[in-house]
């Protein structure tokens, strides 16, 4: 028989089936002889019938490259699946940034997009807002006034490429009305845009050859987007305060933060902006009337305060305003702190944070931020931020 075989990678820390590749059909499984130890696989390379039970106690396999891994929609026991370390393209890793502890960042930023002026032309920005970076390094950008989503590909920092909108402000379905916010679903090599002042979430394809979007949900006040592992898609809603969960495959909706009208209690939220959802689906808001960030465990009632809820100013314990989010496989999460021009990171549990990217003041020297929205990180760990006031986007390298 002849079995085709696969690159065994890990996924430590991912739920059980959980997407962790660019091919739709490799899953997340759990190892049999570990308890925290998880191997990204062809799900279904075998049959049911062929999958053989694992030798008992030991949970191990009696064939060569082969692991003892749970299989749970097949079987309740564990089973043997080939994983031989050859044809690493078959399952790739959905890449994570790479960031380690003590990690320090350039202090000097170099601009990746825009930082010609505020304008319309393909070298300008109009007030970034969301940025989004793939695994190949494009920049994505919601570039909120010009009514477009624009593509910067790493080495060419002449001119950006309009790849959704830009078509004047409206509400057909080849325009946008202020974007704030953008992704890639990679499943079907779609961006996922928050159209905010359409009050819509589009789905738009990376196709070249696609004029327009098409409407995933809408009558929605959407400002933040967050994908976790299961292709589940979150969305911040800056009037009702609250966050929703939805899967790409359907448009119910599940409330899974917040939805307790406005206000500063621990099972509340004030215009909420930005997300980031972990592997265990933990979900972590910028609250940002409210100056704090919260993280909500999955399945919570309410939130725990994890950055700022100090009031507003600029000491280390305090947040203003608080926008783009971002958290590493640490724990470790990033801030862009939008009313005091930084970026600040703050470890687990820690009482305050520390300033990685800005001076406390606007400006728009290499070494400044202007009213820093969105953020995010590449596979190397390099910082990305939305420098929102002077119209571009820095990159902050890892040091």
């Amino acid at each position: 028989v002849l079995i085709v075989r696969l690159q065994s990678q890990r996924c430590d820390g991912m739920v059980e089936y959980a997407v962790c590749s660019k091919h739709s059909v490799c899953a997340c499984l759990r190892i049999a002889s570990s308890s925290n130890a998880s191997i990204c696989i062809d799900q279904f390379l075998l049959s049911r019938s062929e999958l053989v039970q694992c030798k008992r106690p030991t949970n191990t396999c009696h064939e060569p490259e082969h692991l003892c891994a749970y299989h749970s929609r097949c079987h309740d026991f564990p089973i043997c699946y080939p994983v031989p370390s050859f044809n690493p393209e078959y399952c790739p890793l959905i890449m994570i940034p790479n960031i380690f502890a003590n990690a320090t960042w350039s202090k000097n930023g170099v601009i990746v997009a825009g930082g010609n002026g505020k304008g319309n032309a393909t070298n300008q920005l109009n007030e970034p807002f969301g940025v989004f970076i793939d695994d190949d390094r494009i920049v994505l950008i919601a570039d909120y006034l010009n009514h477009r989503i624009m593509q910067w590909k790493t080495g060419d920092m002449t001119n950006g490429h309009v790849v959704a909108g830009g078509k004047g402000q409206g509400n057909r379905l080849d325009q946008l009305n202020c974007p704030t916010d953008v992704l890639i679903e990679k499943e079907t090599d779609s961006l996922i845009i928050c159209d905010r002042w359409n009050r819509r979430v589009l789905r738009w394809s990376r196709r070249s050859d696609t004029t327009q979007g098409e409407i995933f949900m809408d009558n929605i006040d959407c400002w933040g987007l967050a994908m976790d592992d299961q292709r589940y898609l979150y969305v911040s809603d800056i009037v009702k305060h609250e966050v929703k969960r939805y899967h790409l495959g359907d448009k119910d909706s599940t409330l899974v933060v917040g939805g307790n009208d406005q206000g500063n209690d621990l099972n509340q939220l004030k215009e909420p902006r930005y997300l980031f959802v972990d592997r265990q689906q933990n979900v972590y808001v910028s609250d940002w009337s409210n100056h704090r960030v919260l993280k909500w465990n999955k399945d919570a009632k309410e939130g725990i305060i994890v950055a700022g809820g100090q009031g507003v100013g600029n000491a280390l314990t305090q947040l203003n305003h608080p926008s783009g989010l971002f958290v590493d496989m640490l724990g470790t999460f990033y801030v862009g702190d939008e009313g005091n021009h930084r970026i600040v990171l703050w470890t687990q549990g820690a009482k305050q944070g520390t300033v990685i990217v800005g001076v406390n003041r606007a400006g728009p020297g290499v070494n400044q931020l202007s009213n820093p929205i969105g953020l995010s990180f590449d596979r190397q760990g390099n910082l990305y931020v939305a420098d929102y006031g002077n119209h571009r986007v820095q990159r902050f390298s890892l040091e």
